[in-house]
């Protein structure tokens, strides 16, 4: 994985005139997920609406945009950005992982597409007071919405043994056990409250490096475990092929491995596959699966879109489409 200097990915700040959200891999994400114009289309995570304001341009007159986020000053952004879209977007809190239960709450059983984009916006890391980047001192929140623990809680509560492990499996910090060491002996003098304090210890900690902030990892584990991301995205993965029409897709931006490995296998798992035993000379089994992958290899940004947008380029993009025999159903 790599990273800006920063605690998440996602788009960076527009050009003057422009929106401040830059939607990444908007035009790969429009060809690959619209199928029917004229459709309903969900926007998992609004975020700055960048993703939504694309779709949205692409579809007819009779298509329609649900567009859900916990984080309620992105909401109220964007009830301003789409006030004149006429009733053709709809906004509502929530977290994708219980999009479900929020279609059937407006009345929607199937849709034609749902799109995730897993990155942490612009505005969030750009907001000190979010607490998501050490590169702006601030609480140690790094919470998406208004609920649940935040980091600082975290960091000062969880043992010696349970940080390590935070910091291994959502982080991937080879030097986990020197991190974790660190912080809860500063923590006996002075509990953690901003980020420039944390992030300092763990620089001292772990010594700087050429490239990336060594509390670039420690920052992301912190982050997946106050929101439970992984947690939201496996439920996701779970329900999602039962809310598809009949040719009805799903196209999901990750940014680190630990997400892309998730997407991946479960798509894959959701593909025809053969269960006859091994021994059998063909195939006599039909098990026609409920999905197939468009993207046998991830779609990832292009050099022009890095350069625009530094923090896209560790952003990869799967797509699958619903069987037609199989449209709603289940394994």
């Amino acid at each position: 994985m790599e990273y800006e200097p920063v605690s998440g990915e996602g788009p960076i700040e527009a050009q003057a005139g422009e929106p401040y959200h830059i939607p990444v891999l908007k035009e790969e994400v429009i060809e690959s997920l619209i199928t029917d114009t004229g459709g309903v289309y969900v926007d998992g995570t609004l975020g700055g609406g960048g993703h939504t304001a694309a779709i949205l341009e692409r579809l007819s007159p009779a298509g329609r945009v649900i567009g859900i986020d916990r984080d309620p000053e992105a909401l109220d952004r964007c009830r301003e950005r789409f006030g004149s879209s006429g009733g053709r977007v709809t906004l509502i809190k929530g977290n994708y992982s219980e999009v479900d239960s929020l279609l059937r709450g407006l009345g929607i059983v199937k849709v034609s597409g749902i799109l995730l984009d897993l990155g942490v916006s612009s505005r969030q890391l750009d907001e000190g007071k979010r607490g998501f980047s050490f590169m702006r001192s601030g609480p140690l929140d790094m919470r998406m919405g208004e609920e649940g623990d935040t980091a600082a809680r975290l960091v000062n509560t969880l043992p010696e043994v349970a940080l390590k492990k935070l910091f291994y499996e959502y982080g991937e910090e080879s030097r986990a056990p020197r991190a974790a060491r660190a912080i809860v002996a500063a923590r006996e003098k002075k509990p953690f409250e901003t980020t420039g304090e944390l992030a300092a210890t763990i620089e001292k900690a772990l010594g700087r490096r050429s490239g990336k902030h060594p509390a670039t990892k420690v920052f992301q584990a912190l982050r997946i475990a106050v929101n439970r991301e992984l947690e939201g995205l496996e439920k996701f993965l779970g329900i999602f092929p039962d809310l598809l029409e009949e040719s009805g897709r799903v196209a999901i931006i990750t940014y680190h491995s630990l997400e892309d490995r998730m997407v991946k296998r479960a798509l894959r798992s959701l593909e025809p596959h053969c269960i006859c035993p091994a021994a059998a000379p063909v195939c006599t089994c039909s098990e026609p699966g409920i999905m197939r992958v468009i993207t046998r290899k991830a779609i990832k940004p292009g050099k022009r879109e890095i350069e625009a947008n530094p923090r896209a380029r560790s952003a990869k993009l799967r797509v699958a489409e619903i069987n037609a025999n199989n449209a709603g159903g289940s394994k």
